[in-house]
């Protein structure tokens, strides 16, 4: 008889898609009894082995004598120590409880924290081990620096020697790095069929890229400038919106897309020529991938949003490109992933 597998918590941030696509990457890959923990509404659909636990938000204003108090100004950093922990918040107490509650009652065997620091924290006060996600950009604040100290592994989803960080440095010892994790890793491409002669351009908005009527004006307003593309926008408010982009993504010739991890990771599945434009982000988390694409000539990357008139000359540079996706080593990263969660589950049966 099979024994079982151990039971792991997940806490997937609700910032964004980009937590819960990686989440949704690496679990058909791990060999657990997984309960994952979110402010996100659960998905339509789980794997096997899966429960979510739905979070009371931490971010929502509060009343008080004097009116609405949003968290944000009731020393959520706790003078720098912290980077969330407001006080008074019934909803940042309610959430930690209910962590807290089943760690008591269940005793899994790790944790996944992707990410929080105080998640990261509140897991290892209660004797469970740790295995933090990191992100790209300058972590080398305390509450960065807390959490890798108290991780038992640091899994970081990009080649090694890609990001350089000192704040990692430090915790090398603890540090896997994974390649980037795509959830269309192992699937083939799909050979487009449109305009002969055309430059077929694929935009796919980033989560604070703001979408709406903005972002169609402006794709608008590039598509103008370049006859000889057609332009199809995905998402973003006013585009289509369709669960599975990977036909459009692995058959454009060029996608202009955001700097966040799976944004990028799914280009390397892809093999895709792109323009990648970075969003301000804390920590200057898409600037630092976007110089790493830059450097390495796998994308082209700008500043902002160009104007109508350079799009001529950014598709024709991102045509020509001819960029090494293997770098990335997406291939194997979401199962590599699972690998160390796994490694930190088995401690319990020692």
């Amino acid at each position: 008889m099979t024994a079982p597998g151990p039971l792991v918590g997940w806490y997937v941030h609700h910032h964004g898609a980009g937590h819960l696509t990686r989440f949704r990457a690496v679990r058909p890959h791990l060999d657990a009894d997984v309960v994952v923990f979110s402010s996100l509404p659960c998905p339509s659909s789980l794997p096997e082995r899966t429960r979510w636990v739905v979070l009371p938000r931490d971010d929502d204003a509060t009343t008080s004598p004097d009116g609405p108090r949003h968290p944000r100004d009731a020393s959520p950093t706790v003078r720098g120590l912290l980077h969330w922990a407001p006080l008074h918040h019934r909803g940042h107490a309610r959430r930690l409880a209910a962590l807290a509650s089943w760690i008591g009652e269940s005793g899994p065997a790790a944790v996944v924290v992707d990410v929080s620091v105080e998640v990261a924290l509140l897991v290892r006060l209660l004797g469970v081990p740790p295995v933090v996600v990191t992100q790209p950009g300058d972590r080398s604040d305390d509450p960065h620096r807390l959490a890798y100290d108290v991780a038992e592994r640091i899994v970081a989803p990009w080649p090694r020697g890609l990001h350089g960080s000192p704040a990692l440095d430090r915790v090398a010892e603890r540090l896997r790095h994974v390649g980037g994790i795509s959830r269309f890793a192992d699937r083939a491409p799909v050979v487009r069929e449109g305009d002969a002669g055309r430059t077929s351009v694929l935009v796919l908005p980033g989560s604070g890229s703001g979408g709406g009527a903005r972002l169609a004006e402006d794709v608008a307003l590039a598509a103008a400038r370049t006859p000889d593309a057609s332009w199809t926008l995905l998402g973003g408010g006013t585009g289509a919106w369709v669960d599975d982009p990977w036909a459009a993504l692995s058959s454009a010739d060029v996608v202009v897309t955001a700097a966040g991890q799976n944004s990028v990771a799914d280009l390397a599945a892809a093999g895709a020529r792109a323009v990648v434009v970075p969003e301000d982000r804390p920590f200057d988390e898409q600037r630092s991938t976007g110089r790493t694409l830059d450097a390495l000539r796998l994308a082209v990357v700008v500043d902002a949003w160009p104007a109508p008139d350079a799009w001529p000359a950014l598709i024709a540079r991102a045509s020509a490109l001819r960029p090494d996706w293997s770098l990335w080593q997406v291939d194997g990263a979401a199962a590599r992933a699972a690998d160390v969660v796994a490694e930190v589950a088995s401690w319990q049966q020692r």
